[in-house]
């Protein structure tokens, strides 16, 4: 067959590094739609779906993949959005597999007989709850109330229960994690059900039995396992509002409504995203600034800690009088610095690198300017933002230019240059004793009026 492959070279490539010794996976299909469009391929990271590869079919409907698995676990297939669970279905790779399938106008089958038998029971288990899906997810084709839908709900809920029995794919840990799948499964699309657009909406009183069933904590005690399932934090918010409103907790905006979600939300971890998601819907650094001192403490893993600067730094007006952004980075000699450590000093702090040479112009304006301030308040940081692998580079030349101040590394363009918007270096910045700015851009050591702004604002 004459595979038409957009999985390309980039993505073997991206992948095969860590993964050497393993297997490629190969899918061969055919799309069985009315309308030929893209079919996409999908990793699960964190609970969300992010697309990998795209394959145009041929005009007979072939398509086709071959990748090196990043993971073992759950992968998507089919012709939706990484946003939207319709038309995406999942399959289960750790490498060395053959998928051979077809997509439908709805839904898929199995073709060939090389597919592995975690991805039969995968399908086998589709093929039981793909009407719950239909209603649940594809709502703005398949029109359904919950007059039908919840009778359906629980006789499928009843046969889940003895699904498994008799049931092995041989593979340990998907067949360890399978059960969770399936409980992810149904609580997803129940979930999805009553937060989704219907003709008619249920009373509390009406829901069907298994709701009560229900319950965000027993999806949210383990991070890793939640981010195992695409669409995972999008389900656990779900069943947060399901929560609510089971307990008659009146909704409430801002940090109060939070507040009362986070009460559902055991792990420290999945608190962080919660928090962040707040955090995407302010408006206002004074609105982020108020969330953050509530709950930073939260904002824990580096994915979050990066989500949490790429939501900030649009917000940060960066004027005078606003808090100074909290770095925190490792001296010459290995200690972490931090700008809360400078409290009580004016500080000046420089952005630079080893290879700038405008940089290294300033450096004897700026050994002067340390010699003048010398016996006063005034602290002098110079933070380089070169590479990692060009730390050895930067110790050198602290120690071959006797350069003085408090020296710190960066390792790279990261968060104080995405958090002030610095896309040139040298940058000065200075900052009053109670780590406000004073300003971002400011003379530099070369010109008079620095060490005049210096001075001016030691005398406040």
């Amino acid at each position: 067959m004459n595979l038409k492959r957009i999985c390309s070279a980039a993505i073997l490539s991206l992948f095969i590094s860590s993964v050497s010794a393993q297997m490629p996976v190969k899918v061969t299909g055919l799309l069985k739609k009315e309308k030929m469009t893209a079919v996409k391929l999908f990793k699960v990271t964190e609970g969300k779906t992010v697309e990998i590869a795209t394959a145009v079919p041929e005009e007979k409907g072939k398509f086709g993949f071959l990748f090196y698995p990043e993971y073992e676990g759950l992968y998507l297939i089919g012709t939706g959005s990484a946003v939207a669970a319709n038309d995406n279905y999942k399959f289960y790779f750790k490498g060395g597999e053959q998928l051979s399938l077809s997509i439908l106008e709805s839904g898929y089958e199995l073709t060939g007989k090389l597919n592995s038998r975690e991805n039969t029971l995968l399908t086998q288990w589709h093929d039981l709850v793909f009407p719950l899906e239909q209603k649940a997810v594809n709502f703005m084709k398949v029109q359904s109330t919950f007059v039908d839908f919840f009778p359906q709900l629980e006789d499928i809920a009843a046969k889940s229960k003895t699904f498994l029995n008799g049931k092995s794919s041989g593979n340990p840990k998907f067949d360890q994690q399978m059960k969770a799948y399936m409980a992810f499964d149904m609580a997803f699309y129940a979930a999805n059900f009553i937060n989704t657009p219907r003709s008619a909406h249920p009373s509390l009183e009406e829901w069907s039995p298994y709701y009560s069933t229900l319950k965000a904590q027993d999806f949210s005690t383990n991070a890793s396992a939640l981010y195992r399932n695409p669409w995972g934090k999008r389900m656990l918010s779900s069943l947060v509002m399901i929560n609510l409103r089971q307990h008659n907790v009146k909704f409430e905006g801002g940090l109060a409504g939070l507040r009362n979600a986070l009460a559902y939300l055991p792990n420290d971890t999945l608190k962080g995203d919660a928090i962040l998601d707040q955090a995407e819907r302010c408006r206002s650094y004074n609105d982020y600034k108020e969330l953050i001192d509530t709950y930073g403490k939260y904002v824990i893993t580096k994915s979050q800690k990066k989500r949490n600067m790429d939501i900030l730094a649009p917000l940060a007006l960066l004027k005078p009088g606003d808090a100074a952004f909290k770095f925190s980075y490792p001296d010459k000699t290995g200690k972490t610095v931090t700008m809360d450590d400078l409290k009580g000093k004016v500080v000046l702090v420089d952005v630079w690198a080893t290879w700038c040479g405008p940089c290294k112009a300033e450096i004897p304006h700026l050994k002067k300017l340390e010699e003048e301030m010398k016996g006063t308040d005034v602290a002098i940081v110079s933070i380089s933002v070169d590479e990692a692998k060009d730390k050895d580079k930067w110790l050198k030349m602290i120690a071959d230019d006797h350069l003085g101040g408090t020296q710190l590394f960066a390792s790279g363009w990261g968060d104080l240059a995405q958090y002030y918007k610095i896309t040139g270096i040298p940058r000065f910045m200075v900052f009053d004793r109670q780590g406000k700015i004073v300003t971002v851009d400011s003379p530099r050591p070369s010109s008079p009026e620095l060490k005049a702004l210096l001075e001016k604002t030691l005398a406040k």
